[in-house]
């Protein structure tokens, strides 16, 4: 877990940093790395997540509705953060007064997105059935998504922000994911929460995971147009999360 505490810190803490660094960085190369990184988050939720929640013993049709509260709940959660989450770089007139409710919506987010990581929980149980993937397929998701998404807080930040906070709140938002693997790592092996109540956590993620994935489809081609470079771009990460969770 000190492996996957560094790379999700450093990547936030990183990728945040940049906006200082190139604050004209063109807004097409910005996409396309959201695009990247929302098709592979999108694959591994398909591919890996949901298959592996439906063979952990947990009854299908609730698991269902606990992935169909997850989609719901980032909703909520994107009304707060202002969809930073997925690449928003829009001030939307809040200043100051709207800092508060983006850093709960993001916080909430990326803690609850690093509870995947615990991972342990389920792999007792679906060693019996025959179905373990790796979790670095979900790791590499969330640093893929955690970096657009530390760069578009930072952003948004540092024009209502002075430096010094802005690094501060960055720092709070790398955090996040960490914790939320150590909180959920903690609260299973103490047995505060049973497989059951872990399945459920990461349905609920799996959910979330699904919203913004989706969503980043539909604002990168608002036209409904076909732009190759995006298309090519989504297959090439969909076929990275096939060749990383099938062949690695």
């Amino acid at each position: 877990m000190g492996i996957n505490f560094l790379l999700l810190f450093l990547t936030a803490m990183i990728a945040g940093s940049l906006v200082f660094f190139a604050p004209q960085f063109r807004d097409k190369y910005f996409k396309l790395v959201l695009v990247f990184a929302g098709s592979y988050l999108f694959s591994i939720t398909i591919l890996h997540i949901i298959p592996e929640l439906f063979t952990n013993g947990i009854d299908g049709s609730k698991m269902g509705l606990y992935i169909l509260i997850g989609f719901l709940i980032q909703q909520l959660l994107e009304y707060l953060s202002s969809g930073i989450e997925h690449g928003h770089i829009h001030h939307h007139g809040q200043g100051k007064s709207g800092v508060v409710t983006v850093m709960l919506g993001l916080f909430i987010h990326a803690f609850l997105e690093g509870t995947l990581l615990s991972h342990g929980s389920l792999v007792e149980e679906t060693e019996a059935l025959g179905h373990v993937h790796s979790s670095k397929t979900v790791l590499l998701g969330i640093i893929m998504h955690k970096g657009p998404a530390a760069f578009a807080l930072t952003a948004v930040l540092s024009s209502v922000l002075s430096k010094r906070w802005t690094l501060i709140l960055l720092t709070l938002f790398a955090l996040a994911s960490p914790l939320g693997m150590f909180s959920s790592a903690f609260f299973y092996e103490s047995g505060l929460l049973d497989k059951e109540g872990i399945g459920i956590l990461y349905g609920l993620v799996a959910g979330g995971f699904l919203h913004i994935s989706t969503t980043i489809f539909f604002e990168s081609s608002p036209q409904h147009k076909l732009q190759l470079n995006k298309l090519l771009v989504s297959f090439l990460a969909a076929s990275l999360a096939i060749v990383s969770e099938f062949f690695l």
